[in-house]
């Protein structure tokens, strides 16, 4: 998942539209352009080596023009600061689990959010780094009593990105469970939020619409003592091995569920007769059918075009344009 982010909307070849990821910058920015990967901050910056599609969980998209990890809510601050310096584009990164890279690449730099505190304040109180496993803290939390996150045992992305897409299934979201959140702005200010002073919706959370946000740096769970946490957690688990392509290279959910309908993207999706559509390498799954998988090194103008025969077919069946829940990040 990718820590910030704001959507707006890019055209395609064809009259299809998809939701794009429009990162931080300064000014334009050109591959060819040449900086020091050596600089004030003390980090080593890879230079057009490091292939986003090692990254994500599509296993899709070409080179970055720069790559640097951060550990530590100090380490972020300098390199957000570094590329606002040098006028340089810059996304931050946890895992990759609901972006879809251009196979051109990202022209700017990609900020890999690996910051996994996890402190213990109290019973059922956790504050945990934003790049800290959402799954692993959800089965860690479930195994020491605890409900609330359950369901994160089977959402392969990053505490920060759970919290900046509200994360949720199976009746449950990461929102209903947060105290506060720790953010740093493009300045480099650092703030926490009370969940009091925080609105989120389905699939959706302010900041999403916070231009000033650089990063979510940690989050702070308030959880409810269940002597059923685990066991519940086991059986939404199995539910999932049971419906969804766990197994496969996906990006979870690609469309979110019509709100209005009482129905989901998948039930739509599957009633319009596409499972197993595809596109080159990508195919919506057969066994969800809101999961398109890369099955055979699919490109993202394959998973592109994809998305937009689905839009296009549900549309003329149901009357109903879905709304993608992955973002694509254009390289320019």
């Amino acid at each position: 998942m990718a820590s910030h982010m704001t959507n707006y909307q890019l055209p395609l070849k064809s009259p299809r539209k998809l939701h794009s990821c429009h990162v931080q910058s300064r000014s334009s920015y050109s591959f060819n352009k040449k900086e020091p990967a050596q600089n004030s901050t003390g980090f080593q910056f890879i230079r057009r080596k490091k292939l986003l599609s090692d990254l994500t969980t599509w296993g899709i998209g070409g080179p970055c023009n720069y790559f640097v990890q951060v550990f530590d809510p100090t380490q972020l601050v300098s390199a957000v600061r570094y590329c606002n310096e040098q006028s340089m584009r810059f996304m931050i990164l946890g895992k990759g689990s609901n972006c879809l890279f251009d196979d051109m690449g990202f022209d700017g730099c990609v900020i890999l959010n690996r910051i996994e505190l996890l402190e213990k304040i109290e019973s059922g109180v956790y504050r945990v780094g934003s790049g800290y496993p959402f799954n692993r803290f959800g089965v860690m939390s479930a195994n020491e009593g605890f409900s609330g996150l359950e369901f994160a045992a089977g959402v392969p992305g990053t505490v920060g990105g759970a919290a900046y897409m509200n994360a949720g299934a199976n009746g449950q979201e990461t929102a209903a469970a947060i105290d506060s959140i720790e953010i740093i702005t493009n300045e480099g200010e650092s703030k926490m939020l009370k969940r009091g002073e925080l609105t989120f919706g389905y699939r959706s959370s302010p900041f999403q619409e916070m231009k000033n946000l650089a990063s979510i740096t940690a989050v702070t769970f308030r959880l409810k003592f269940s002597k059923t946490a685990r066991e519940m957690q086991q059986e939404y688990l199995a539910r999932r091995w049971r419906t969804q392509p766990l197994g496969q290279r996906s990006a979870g959910s690609v469309f979110r569920n019509p709100s209005f309908m009482g129905v989901s993207a998948a039930e739509l999706i599957e009633k319009s007769g596409l499972k197993g559509l595809r596109v080159g390498g990508a195919m919506v799954s057969n066994k969800h059918a809101n999961f398109f998988i890369n099955c055979d090194s699919a490109t993202s103008q394959d998973m592109l075009a994809l998305i937009g025969l689905v839009k296009d077919a549900v549309n003329q069946k149901f009357g109903v344009e879905l709304k993608e829940e992955i973002l694509y990040i254009h390289p320019s």
